[in-house]
């Protein structure tokens, strides 16, 4: 039975849970999403789809979040409908928004960041010049593959794939296929 399936076989208890998810406070149920990182199969990823659609800024349907996966801030996270996020992946969302449309499927190891290190000031120490907050959107219909790595502040436009391995640190136009470190331009789709 297919993700999908199993989410409207079993929309009644999401919803129930969801209502009760919904009288605690947030940070409560920020603390039960890092408690149920680890946690494997079907009740694993009830329970942090649940957790999600109760914390995220927005947050679609069928989502599927994979044991491992870890979300910094959730509550700085916007979700579409049919998103997967698989084993080993790190979404940064700390003081920025990360969005991710509808039908987004992003492999296992994927790093996706809101936030980078400031360094232009060579007198000051790098760790000491703070942060920059950036907001990162990847539209609808995006694959992105194994152990890429989302820079902050990129636009991933709609039915583009992200080649395993791929370091993005510049927007990506739509249906492009891009890969390499830095990613560039493979073809169009």
């Amino acid at each position: 039975m297919r993700n999908r399936d199993k989410i409207k076989k079993f929309s009644f208890i999401i919803n129930f849970l969801l209502l009760i998810m919904k009288l605690l406070p947030k940070k409560v149920r920020i603390y039960f999403f890092y408690n149920s990182i680890y946690r494997k199969g079907n009740f694993g990823l009830l329970i942090r789809y649940v957790l999600i659609k109760s914390i995220a800024k927005k947050c679609g349907e069928n989502i599927a979040i994979f044991p491992g996966v870890y979300i910094y801030h959730p509550e700085n996270l916007e979700l579409g409908s049919n998103v997967s996020i698989h084993e080993m992946s790190y979404i940064d969302c700390l003081n920025s928004d990360i969005v991710i449309g509808n039908d987004v499927s992003i492999a296992h190891g994927v790093t996706i960041l809101s936030s980078s290190h400031n360094f232009v000031d060579k007198k000051v120490n790098i760790k000491d010049q703070g942060l920059i907050f950036k907001k990162t959107i990847i539209k609808n219909n995006v694959w992105i593959g194994a152990k890429a790595t989302i820079l902050a502040g990129i636009i991933i436009e709609s039915g583009s794939v992200i080649g395993a391995g791929a370091v993005v640190t510049k927007n990506v136009m739509e249906n492009s296929v891009v890969g390499g470190v830095p990613a560039k331009l493979i073809k169009k789709r």
